[in-house]
């Protein structure tokens, strides 16, 4: 493994939603408050400070992330990668980005099937705690350090709600991805009747008391919450089209607790 780190000046024209101290009336956390306020807060956070929330949660979770996701998912999460991975549809030999790493699970697989994988997050703690062999860069997903057009392809596991800036995230990935290449963007998603019901009481009870057990009370409490993020698979759809990705499919996974959206980077930006 070989760590890099690349961290570029911090964006300015990512918004700060802390407001004025002296309108503050709903005891929202400020700027310099610690990421367990914010996780306890009634109003999520965005901007700069989701930004460090983010970073700073999950490099308190990293020891234990892969342990607890497993107890989790009951072990479906592996399955979910692996249709991520096939998705994708790039032959051996293909340079592939895992963006948001983690410990490395994606880059791990992705090479398993001969496939170059480069890996990228913000949480220093996760990528220390990587068992993967393929380079791993420390860098804001917005903003990486790489060429244009570099990799076939890109992937990503779970992280939609947790990107600041999403429009910038796949601008930067239809940057550096060249034309043709693909995106596999995997996460979870909010299910409908009976399925919908079960998820959500597991996923909002009793995912948090195995995370609390096992890792981070605070952290396993948010994560729940964080699904408040997900755009809608319309929105989502604008948003890649935009950004200059083409045959943009949506697709559910195990009654629709996941989801993977893929597309393929257009020829002209």
């Amino acid at each position: 493994m070989v760590l890099i780190m690349w961290m570029p000046r911090e964006r300015t024209d990512l918004p700060n939603s802390q407001p004025d101290s002296s309108n503050n009336s709903d005891n929202k956390p400020t700027e310099t408050s610690d990421w367990r306020s914010w996780i306890h807060s009634p109003v999520l956070p965005r901007g700069r400070q989701k930004t460090t929330v983010v970073r700073n949660m999950f490099d308190a979770i990293a020891p234990r992330y892969d342990l607890v996701n497993r107890l989790m998912t009951f072990g479906i999460d592996v399955h979910w990668r692996h249709s991520a991975i096939k998705v994708l549809a790039l032959p051996p030999g293909s340079r592939v980005l895992d963006l948001a790493t983690g410990t490395g699970d994606l880059a791990r697989m992705l090479e398993q099937r001969g496939i170059r994988a480069i890996g990228v997050d913000l949480s220093m703690g996760m990528l220390q705690a990587s068992k993967a062999k393929a380079p791993l860069v420390q860098a804001d997903g917005s903003a990486t350090p790489f060429s244009e057009g570099l990799f076939d392809g890109a992937i990503s596991a779970f992280a939609i709600r947790n990107f600041s800036d999403l429009q910038a995230i796949l601008s930067e990935l239809a940057r550096i991805v060249r034309p043709g290449g693909r995106i596999s963007l995997l996460d979870v998603s909010e299910p409908h009747g009976i399925m919908g019901l079960g998820a959500r009481i597991w996923f909002e009870k009793g995912a948090p008391l195995i995370g609390s057990l096992l890792s981070d009370k605070d952290a396993y409490s948010y994560l729940p919450r964080s699904v408040q993020y997900l755009p809608s698979p319309s929105e989502m759809a604008r948003l890649m089209g935009t950004s200059g990705f083409s045959c943009v499919n949506h697709r559910l996974l195990t009654g629709g607790i996941a989801q993977i959206y893929s597309a393929t980077r257009s020829s002209t930006l």
